[in-house]
């Protein structure tokens, strides 16, 4: 059986992603795409790579009929998504890569995002979509919440270290670097080729970057009590990737152990012989997640390092392994593709 899916906000990066990836899988079919500023446009015009594809065009939201679509990917800004997913019918599947479901507490919501919720009972309902760690609720949900990309690759990194009590949770420092589509397709002056290469720079910096309330969240459930990693993220001159370098103290082989065993029979996660080190090239266009352990010299001390593609594992490919859990599908569907290399 073929499922129908409806992409809204396709003319973005994770919306021309999700296309992409849905253009092999076996048991999914693009059948809707939104994009209000280019509606009435052939997705092969704002995204060229894409033109070999028998696609639908770009339409407004309010134009789809939604009655024979079994799930909807909701690639829109914050804050725009809570509104169009709060109209959108009641039993229709929704994936949410936007950050207006993943903090469970409406009052976290409001401190990182500035403004109250306007759709708090959807947030009640929604699932965080860490596929590894909640397929069994992703898998009977309605409603999924897409994590963050740094999110997603910080909590690769620690969330098995913070179950096995194997690492100080009170001495965690994450430096995370980022690709640039990870800001996404909007024109910025910062992000102008000629202010953003040959160079790269910290932002967000002492505490501030709305991530932190999806870790705090999360690393404070596991733990039983509040945890908060110190994290400075760094934009870098490339198109895709996330590298996080995390500061841990623990013992490397406990540390490497814990991540190895917890991931072992996990599709799309790596974990690399104890003294090697994963990069961005490795994972470029994949769903893979490498993760790779070294001992510090100072003794009890750990570096723990996390590479995936932000648009990919680290979005639009979680997305679908979501949605293959929710549509009854194997969850590696459509998934499978190689790295891009070099």
């Amino acid at each position: 059986m073929t499922h129908k899916i409806a992409i809204l906000g396709a003319s973005g990066y994770t919306g021309a992603e999700l296309v992409r990836i849905i253009a092999t899988h076996p048991d999914l079919e693009v059948a809707a795409l939104s994009g209000e500023r280019k509606a009435g446009q052939p997705m092969g015009s704002v995204f060229p790579h894409l033109r070999h594809l028998d696609l639908p065009d770009l339409v407004k939201i309010e134009e789809i009929d939604f009655s024979s679509i079994d799930l909807a990917f909701c690639a829109l800004p914050h804050a725009t998504s809570q509104a169009v997913i709060a109209e959108l019918p009641r039993d229709l599947k929704i994936v949410d890569l936007s950050a207006d479901f993943r903090l469970r507490d409406p009052a976290a919501y409001e401190k990182w995002y500035g403004k109250p919720h306007a759709a708090p009972d959807l947030q009640k309902e929604a699932v965080y979509g860490l596929t590894e760690f909640y397929r069994d609720k992703i898998a009977a949900a309605r409603l999924v919440a897409g994590t963050g990309c740094n999110a997603a690759t910080g909590q690769y990194a620690l969330r098995p270290l913070i179950e096995a009590g194997v690492i100080d949770l009170d001495e965690i420092i994450m430096d995370l670097k980022c690709g640039v589509s990870g800001a996404g397709r909007s024109l910025k002056e910062n992000l102008l080729h000629a202010e953003l290469s040959e160079g790269y720079h910290a932002y967000s910096v002492g505490g501030v970057h709305r991530h932190l309330g999806e870790f705090d969240q999360e690393f404070s459930a596991i733990a039983g009590r509040p945890v908060e990693v110190q994290f400075t993220p760094h934009l870098i001159p490339a198109n895709r990737g996330i590298l996080a370098t995390v500061y841990v103290r623990g013992d490397a082989a406990s540390i490497h152990r814990a991540l190895a065993d917890r991931y072992a029979n996990e599709t799309f996660l790596t974990v690399l012989p104890i003294g090697e080190t994963p990069s961005t090239r490795h994972i470029r266009g994949s769903n893979h997640c490498h993760i790779g352990v070294v001992a510090d010299r100072r003794e009890g001390r750990t570096i723990v390092l996390a590479a995936l593609d932000n648009l990919t594992k680290g979005s639009s490919g979680q997305a679908v392994q979501n949605a293959n859990l929710m549509l009854g599908l194997d969850e590696d569907s459509g998934l499978t593709f190689a790295p891009v290399f070099p």
